[in-house]
């Protein structure tokens, strides 16, 4: 028969089994069972082009709110079916490193980490296109350094299993361009009645700079800031490398 003092060392034991289990097992098991979704997802879309993506639905949804007939413009291109001026436009906007490093850029994240240290919040992200597009298909618009971790991670897994040409492919039939426009073909469409085979090098470069702010431009075509940064990527649009 065991000694009372033995039960209760027995059960102080299980008791710390328990513990260790819901706070460290549990959520180690959640977490990689979420990165193995993340990866099955991108190794499927390798050779299948993502319908939608996260951020695409949550606009989808937030627009559908004030009107429930709203429909998202958006339609998939191949990659020779989209303008070089615009696939320069939006490398030399965007990221100008793109073909060189390995899906992000740690110099701009450490500038941008030294203005949120001096903002006291985070307003910048320092993002590569990669990053922007690992935020687009998985995550929200929520601005933490968590979601940031987790941005970092999918943004790996892309640039390992993925080219630079298809990353890019996929991130401009996706990324959003205007209030419910999404993609290279809509937002062409949409501003200048054309296909994205047809962008000129000027309108290309005008939508490259869209891109930061694209509802805000959407409604605001007659930025001064907007002629002024198009100017400046149109020349360097000639410097942009392509993958």
């Amino acid at each position: 028969m065991c000694s009372p003092d033995y039960v209760n060392k027995c059960r102080g034991k299980n008791v710390k089994k328990k513990l260790f289990l819901w706070l460290f097992v549990l959520p180690l098991s959640l977490f990689l069972l979420v990165q193995l979704y993340f990866l099955v997802q991108i190794l499927w879309w390798i050779n299948h082009n993502p319908s939608s993506t996260s951020f695409m639905r949550q606009q989808e949804s937030v627009l559908q709110e004030k009107d429930p007939k709203f429909v998202l413009k958006h339609k998939w291109v191949a990659y020779n079916r989209i303008s070089n001026h615009l696939k320069k436009a939006v490398i030399a906007a965007e990221d100008d490193g793109f073909v060189d490093h390995d899906g992000v850029d740690w110099e701009a994240m450490q500038k941008a980490y030294e203005k949120n240290k001096k903002k006291g919040k985070v307003v910048s992200g320092g993002s590569t296109i990669t990053q922007q597009l690992a935020k687009n298909l998985f995550l929200s618009g929520e601005r933490s350094y968590l979601r940031k971790g987790e941005e970092l991670i999918i943004t790996y897994m892309l640039e390992t299993c993925m080219d630079k040409e298809r990353i890019l492919e996929i991130y401009l039939n996706v990324v959003e361009w205007g209030v419910g426009i999404f993609g290279a073909e809509a937002a062409s469409q949409h501003y200048y009645g054309i296909g994205a085979a047809n962008l000129s090098a000027p309108q290309a470069a005008r939508l490259g700079v869209m891109l930061p702010k694209p509802r805000y431009y959407d409604k605001n075509q007659g930025s001064a800031y907007l002629q002024k940064r198009t100017d400046m990527i149109l020349r360097r649009m000639n410097y942009a490398e392509l993958p």
